[in-house]
């Protein structure tokens, strides 16, 4: 059977005004620790007492002590109530300054091109902060593995989630190797692509991604088969360099072999482009400071980035 598990309304007032009483015997000394009324002191004791049940103090006119009930209630209450002032006092700090643990889930190939340049830099802006990166390609779900955030292509991002640009939008290339080219011959246009090896991608949905183009303001779908299908972008790059077939990818996770001639792209006259990466999170009223932290960081130095290469 399932139980109620519930914290009496006003069970802790009182405790704070009992536990200075305690220490200080003596309702004055206690009332300026507080910086309230000993009139106040003594009635939230008694508010106290009234709830436990018992009386928690001896009071005569030269000194206060405890009762047996109160050496009782003192000697659980007194390290009890300072762990919760000490839990407040921590998560307060997390919502007053950069610091804590920092936990983002973020695609292999992402990493490389967007993390890396910004890792040292933030870590050393931002010493109080612990960074940890937990890189898969699944779509893991922020709260339930205790991440403040994740790190997605715009196309992958629910809806409901708070998303922050970190790059402009990206075209999809189409590439292949120069040894399937060589064999196979390049398509010309989408169509071509029905007589092509296509490495396809699973999205977490559990749905294939199509393969798109743009013509003037038209869209087309091409129609695709391959013998690899994938869930991640960095595994049919890979593949697509070792001759298996072509693959649609955002052109910056190639840009190393297609820059060491391992790949080449064709269509690019009617490539269509991704979103672009982004950081999402739950919400806006769930931004801690060192989750506000990285992403102006990040941000800066990828802006930074674009006006030196600019």
């Amino acid at each position: 059977m399932k139980q109620n598990y519930t914290v009496r309304r006003g069970a802790l007032e009182g405790v704070e005004a009992f536990l200075a009483t305690a220490r200080r015997r003596s309702f004055r000394r206690a009332a300026a620790d507080l910086g309230v009324t000993p009139s106040a002191v003594s009635q939230a004791v008694r508010g106290l007492e009234t709830r436990i049940g018992a009386a928690l103090f001896i009071r005569t006119t030269r000194s206060v002590g405890l009762t047996e009930a109160g050496q009782r209630f003192f000697d659980r209450a007194g390290p009890a109530f300072e762990e919760l002032a000490a839990a407040a006092e921590a998560a307060g700090d997390l919502g007053g300054s950069p610091t804590g643990l920092l936990r983002l889930t973020v695609p292999r190939a992402v990493v490389p091109l967007i993390l890396e340049p910004v890792f040292a830099s933030f870590c050393k802006a931002y010493p109080n902060i612990q960074l940890e990166i937990v890189a898969s390609d699944e779509m893991l779900d922020l709260a339930a593995g205790g991440f403040d955030a994740g790190v997605r292509l715009g196309e992958f991002i629910a809806p409901d989630m708070v998303a922050v640009r970190l790059t402009p939008p990206v075209p999809l290339a189409v590439l292949g190797s120069p040894a399937y080219f060589e064999e196979h011959g390049r398509p010309e246009r989408p169509e071509d692509l029905r007589h092509h090896a296509c490495l396809r991608l699973r999205r977490s949905s559990g749905a294939i991604a199509p393969w798109v183009f743009v013509d003037g303001n038209s869209t087309i779908e091409a129609i695709i088969s391959g013998p690899m299908i994938a869930h991640d972008y960095p595994t049919l790059v890979g593949a697509a360099e070792r001759g298996l077939g072509l693959v649609q990818a955002p052109r910056p996770l190639a840009g190393a072999a297609i820059a060491e001639g391992r790949l080449a792209s064709v269509l690019d006259e009617i490539a269509a482009t991704s979103p672009g990466v982004f950081l999402y999170h739950p919400g806006r009223h769930q931004v801690l400071p060192k989750l506000r932290a990285f992403i102006d960081h990040i941000r800066a130095t990828h802006r930074a980035a674009g006006a030196s290469t600019g």
